[in-house]
């Protein structure tokens, strides 16, 4: 079914939205919480929450893009459920992406997710990239990979992905610092702004350069 129509039934308040919007999608949204947390059992918790997000986001809100609109919603979702399964256990990988990814977003962008302003700074950025470096940026911090899957699915070598991707970190530090968006030393927010990227640009985390 075309996304024009299940967004409309989520307009006319039909049931039929969800079970829809689950064949279509139900699959890429559970991918992306799986990626995040590890675990069948609570991606599908999220996929199960995401679709009680978007009931009550369809209406008012009517989505340009409802494939890369529901990834965000999932993605935010396993992210806080991440942030709530962790909060007293060891450091693992997902940590780590997290932290790298904390050093130039806003402490508060993932809780903000519709803040068209700060998400369109952060399109103008990823659109002004070199291609294979906004796959790899959105590879990394849209789709949880490691560096070895980047390296080995873009043909480069960790080491290459790893300078690319604090080079990049660093450039939108320094491109949220011109919107008066700056972070402390220690990746704390200093001044705030809401919201996020337009994660995929249509890029899945299979594609090939």
């Amino acid at each position: 079914m075309e996304d024009d129509r299940i967004i409309g039934m989520f307009f006319e308040r039909s049931e039929n939205a969800i079970s829809e919007t689950q064949n279509k999608y139900g699959r890429y949204c559970h991918s992306i919480a799986l990626r995040i947390l590890g675990s069948d059992e609570d991606a599908e918790e999220c996929v199960n929450d995401t679709y009680v997000s978007l009931w009550n986001a369809i209406p008012p809100q009517s989505p340009g893009n409802l494939k890369q609109f529901i990834g965000r919603i999932a993605r935010n979702i396993a992210i806080n459920r991440y942030n709530y399964n962790n909060a007293s256990k060891r450091l693992r990988a997902s940590d780590i992406i997290l932290d790298e990814y904390s050093e130039c977003i806003p402490d508060n962008a993932e809780s903000i997710a519709d803040n068209a302003a700060f998400r369109e700074m952060l399109n103008d950025f990823l659109e002004a990239l070199p291609e294979d470096t906004r796959i790899m940026f959105l590879r990394r911090y849209w789709y949880f990979l490691d560096i070895k899957e980047i390296a080995e699915g873009m043909d480069i070598s960790p080491g290459t992905v790893k300078s690319t991707l604090f080079r990049t970190r660093e450039k939108l530090r320094c491109y949220l610092e011109g919107f008066d968006i700056t972070l402390n030393d220690n990746g704390s927010r200093r001044k705030k702004a809401a919201g996020l990227p337009n994660e995929q640009r249509g890029i899945t985390h299979n594609e090939k350069q």
